[in-house]
């Protein structure tokens, strides 16, 4: 599992103050039709394999909603579940409980979903060197979150954001004139960061590599291209990485991963997720 660093909880303190001021706002109407003093337990299972993610997300909805609240788990973050398996426990005031379900429940199904991608292809390309990585094509607002549940998921996390990592595009070059000009220019920033270059054709490549770049991004190549930049670098450039990207599929990642690229970058981690069907079972006590 992800280990939750200073900075990703303060992350979860910002994603879940947020959900919780949209959804709820003002105050919860429905609410109020609940006795102010009654309790209520309620239990969460799921319908449906998955990779459980998201619990710290989870718990602090219902922490801020009322410190009373307790959550059990009879699972662990990162854990592999199916269909009717039991979640949690959840404890406490009935009226924060039932505030709390919708906005709880998002974090665990969306984080859930990012997680089961991430292992669904991670094990697809399990015994190559390939290391799957996710992309920027995050949620809004969800980009820390979603990093964090890739690594739950067991795959391994691209640049967070424009400011650590230098990822040279076709539109960069044309700028800058030429790959060695935009890559020379990236190297005198001396920011102490990978520098990749985003290639199309295997000339591109070349280019890349004779200028020094740290990374190549090897967009929509076919598996006999991927063949030809491993050979390539192998024979002239050793020391460069190579990622594989553009059209990644679960049924297609295998076979880039055995062309001997380092990294596979796959946008539909985070941006092409599926909700994790969880349900929550609610009785007063």
């Amino acid at each position: 599992m992800a280990s939750l660093t200073p900075e990703l909880q303060t992350c979860i303190d910002t994603d879940v103050a947020g959900a919780l001021r949209e959804d709820v706002g003002s105050g919860d109407l429905t609410a109020l039709l609940v006795p102010d003093d009654q309790a209520a337990e309620a239990t969460v299972i799921v319908r449906e394999h998955a990779i459980v993610c998201g619990q710290a997300w989870f718990e602090r909805v219902f922490t801020l909603l009322d410190a009373g609240i307790s959550v059990d788990w009879a699972v662990n973050e990162g854990d592999a579940v199916q269909a009717d398996d039991l979640l949690c426990t959840v404890r406490g005031p009935a009226r924060a409980i039932l505030t709390g379900e919708r906005a709880a429940l998002n974090f665990l199904q969306t984080l859930s979903a990012t997680a089961t991608a991430a292992n669904a292809y991670s094990v697809a390309v399990a015994g190559t060197s390939a290391v799957i990585l996710d992309t920027r094509k995050t949620i809004p607002g969800l980009r820390l979150a979603q990093k964090y549940a890739v690594r739950t998921g067991g795959a391994q996390n691209h640049r967070v954001g424009l400011y650590d990592g230098i990822l040279i595009k076709e539109n960069h070059i044309v700028s800058a004139g030429s790959i060695a000009a935009a890559v020379a220019t990236a190297q005198a920033l001396k920011a102490n960061v990978i520098i990749e270059v985003e290639v199309e054709t295997i000339d591109e490549a070349q280019q890349a590599m004779s200028a020094g770049a740290d990374r190549l991004l090897l967009d929509n190549f076919t598996t006999e291209q991927l063949r030809a930049a491993v050979e390539l670098r192998d024979t002239s450039f050793a020391g460069i990485t190579l990622e594989a990207s553009g059209g990644v599929t679960l049924n297609t990642v295998d076979d880039i991963a055995a062309t001997g690229v380092d990294f596979i970058s796959v946008g539909a981690l985070t941006k092409d997720v599926r909700a994790v069907d969880f349900s929550m079972r609610f009785r007063a006590i």
